[in-house]
């Protein structure tokens, strides 16, 4: 896997989540919940946890995609995709992982997970930076 397909991957594991959580609103709203039921920033209660946790995992995706694609686009604009092509499909694991460790609960334990993934795509962001730069 090389960058760019590594960008790819992260892209559709965000489009997924955000699916399952507009699939899950589409039912509720089929089986007669209002449409205005989901106003931004204001998680309703009535949510199933699992769904409000697909919404934050979609979020912290979100943030990180940003920076992710602005690495890999750079190192594509600049003709130096080798410099980042043998860590980025690290950052799709370590990000999927952070999901995973998001949808599996919000317990100290999950959130340690979640945290030690988190750290390791900022450590890759930064080393393919260094490696851009140098």
């Amino acid at each position: 896997m090389n960058a760019i397909q590594a960008l790819l991957g992260f892209t559709a594991w965000t489009l997924l989540l955000v699916a399952l959580v507009f699939a899950y609103r589409g039912a509720r709203f089929l089986g007669g919940t209002p449409i205005n039921h989901w106003p931004r920033g204001n998680k309703p209660a009535d949510d199933a946890p699992l769904v409000r946790r697909l919404e934050d995992a979609h979020a912290n995706c979100v943030e990180n995609l940003l920076l992710f694609a602005v690495i890999v686009l750079a190192a594509a604009a600049t003709g130096r995709l080798p410099a980042v092509d043998g860590l980025a499909p690290f950052v799709l694991w370590a990000r999927l992982g952070q999901s995973a460790a998001h949808l599996w609960g919000v317990g100290p334990l999950q959130v340690a997970v979640r945290a030690s993934f988190w750290a390791v795509q900022l450590g890759l962001f930064g080393w393919m930076l260094v490696r851009l730069l140098a």
